[in-house]
């Protein structure tokens, strides 16, 4: 009889587990579809609050440089404000900011040139022209 009880309580062990098991692993899988749902959707919230604050460092971002392009602006105004004031007006001042160019400009092109002004104020520029078309 005793072989017989450890059987028994054996195959009543071995149906309690498999209950277990068959009732068990669907509500496990249930859970864990749950649980991935969940993550998945913490993800999403995480990666939208991420853009939305990359989109809010934009925002900041232009607004300081449009700052400082009109900071930029208002010093060269003042700059040139004050230069045309010291040489005399607009006109002495564009005067010099040509003969300023001429200078920056002078020989970058491999050769000199000279600029000679006319009755007008003006500079003959076709002068170059006109040799380098005899030559050619």
């Amino acid at each position: 009889m005793r072989g017989f009880s450890v059987t028994l309580g054996s195959v009543i062990g071995l149906v309690v587990v498999a209950a277990l098991v068959l009732v068990g692993l669907p509500t496990y899988n249930v859970y864990s579809k749950q649980m991935q749902g969940k993550a998945a959707y913490e993800e999403a919230v995480q990666n939208r609050r991420i853009r939305v604050l990359e989109a809010q460092a934009a925002l900041d971002s232009a607004q300081l440089n449009a700052q400082a392009e009109v900071a930029r602006a208002r010093g060269t105004n003042e700059a040139n404000r004050i230069m045309a004031e010291s040489l005399g007006g607009p006109e002495n001042y564009l005067r010099w900011a040509y003969i300023d160019m001429l200078k920056e400009t002078a020989g970058k092109s491999g050769r000199e040139t000279i600029y000679i002004p006319t009755e007008a104020g003006m500079p003959v520029l076709e002068a170059g022209r006109v040799s380098r078309r005899q030559t050619e």
